[in-house]
């Protein structure tokens, strides 16, 4: 796919030209791959591959120039989802957003819904969107505590 020395080459290149990444072609689910820290350098030991087996996902959906959000993990049938709105800022882009909402449910079947309070303007989350595949398989981002993240297209969301 590509490396954290890639990714940090191109986000030098968005911040100065933009990602060139276009708005409905993040639309959909994406699976969480490998996470580097802020320097590239990989994470503890363990964490991309237990984040692989909780299925670890990103949804994102517009509708009406609204983007919604989706972040959702899960074990065996029980699932831990984050819903929220989102919204894409600049060339690079900055996709803001908040969750409002988190569900835990087990076979389908609804345990928890609670509400979120929305941060502070000065917290809101973030994935500041550096690149993906010329074939949109695979996207690459930084996040608001400073780590990269790289997500493959979920082969089953193909348009």
């Amino acid at each position: 796919m590509i490396t954290s020395s890639e990714i940090l080459q191109r986000e030098r290149q968005a911040r100065l030209l933009g990602s060139g990444i276009a708005p409905d072609s993040l639309e959909g689910v994406w699976i969480l791959q490998n996470t580097w820290s802020k320097h590239g350098k990989r994470p503890t030991p363990g964490t991309d591959p237990l984040l692989r087996s909780l299925g670890a996902r990103l949804q994102l959906e517009q509708r009406d120039e609204k983007w919604t959000i989706v972040n959702q993990v899960n074990l065996g049938s029980l699932r831990l989802r984050f819903q929220g709105a989102a919204q894409l800022k600049g060339s690079r882009p900055l996709l803001t957003f908040g969750f409002c909402s988190v569900d835990i449910s087990l076979a389908g079947r609804t345990l928890l819904h609670r509400s979120i309070p929305q941060p502070s303007p000065q917290r809101i989350p973030f994935f500041a969107l550096i690149a993906m595949a010329p074939d949109g398989q695979w996207l690459t981002a930084r996040g608001r505590g400073g780590g990269l993240a790289l997500w493959q297209r979920d082969a089953s969301d193909q348009p």
